[in-house]
């Protein structure tokens, strides 16, 4: 199977950078370049392999098709929905906030 492109959609980017905020101010340098390494691994599988993320939240808030993919040595996930031609990756969350909230607003936004 050909790797797919991972295209991170606007608030996904706005994420990734509170959380690589977040990393610097609370643990140094070494822990936000850390998240990035296991970010972009996890864009790496899920360019490979789109489906083996969890379906659990597309059944909860009735998004077919919306998976997430937990990061290894992070506590954030990586919501997606593998289209035709690319990955679309909607959001990047904490996995101890209200993700289905913030889904939500993300459906809606």
């Amino acid at each position: 199977m050909k790797n797919k492109p991972v295209i991170a959609r606007e608030l996904a980017g706005r994420d990734v950078n509170d959380a690589i905020g977040h990393y610097l101010k609370e643990a140094g340098e070494p822990a936000a370049l850390g998240f990035v390494d296991e970010l972009e691994r996890a864009y790496a599988h899920i360019s490979r392999h789109p489906d083996t993320g969890s379906p659990r939240y597309a059944h909860e808030l009735n998004l077919p098709g919306l998976r997430a993919w937990s990061l290894k040595r992070y506590p954030y996930l990586v919501f997606y929905v593998n289209r035709a031609d690319h990955i679309d990756v909607w959001r990047v969350l904490q996995g101890r906030r209200d993700v289905p909230e913030w889904l939500v607003e993300t459906q809606d936004g």
